[in-house]
């Protein structure tokens, strides 16, 4: 399974991360700590270039498909990825995106445009996400990209994609 390196989405492009984006990665990570550490164990006040280098190389070990968000015009605005975690025939999408540009639907249209080319992935059947149940963001960005509660993963809720 291959996902592709770089993914149109209208007003946004996802490409796969690369590793001289990690300055920008680690700005953009900084600039949203009051939004992320609540949800992200790596968002912490230490996370810098090395973390981000770490980040980004794990862009290319078979488990992991991350992608870079970029508006139009080239402003990094957030990350998004494929993760093989729950088991065969499954994706889970995990995001999170910059401070400055969170409730403006980039995420919502990310995740609907990212799981279109999931599920056209081989031996991919089902497309999946966990968040915190207390984390409403995730949670509304999910139901708006056509996602719906099926369950709960430990303290996670679960959702899976039903059709926008």
């Amino acid at each position: 399974m291959e996902p592709p390196e770089m993914i149109n989405a209208g007003d946004l492009v996802l490409k796969r991360w690369e590793p001289e984006w990690a300055a920008e990665l680690a700005a953009a990570v900084q600039e949203s700590l009051p939004e992320l550490s609540p949800w992200l164990p790596f968002a912490t006040d230490d996370y810098g270039v090395g973390q981000a280098r770490d980040f980004i190389g794990r862009n290319f070990d078979g488990d992991n498909f991350n992608y870079a968000i970029f508006t139009a015009v080239g402003e990094l605005i957030g990350s998004i990825g494929l993760m093989t975690r729950m088991g065969p025939a499954v994706l889970e999408i995990g995001y999170w995106i910059r401070t400055p540009y969170a409730g403006r639907g980039h995420m919502t249209a990310a995740v609907r445009v990212l799981t279109r080319v999931a599920l056209t992935l081989p031996g991919i059947e089902r497309v999946a996400i966990r968040h915190d149940p207390a984390n409403v963001a995730s949670a509304t960005v999910a139901a708006r990209a056509g996602f719906a509660e099926t369950g709960r993963d430990g303290d996670d809720v679960v959702r899976e994609y039903r059709g926008a």
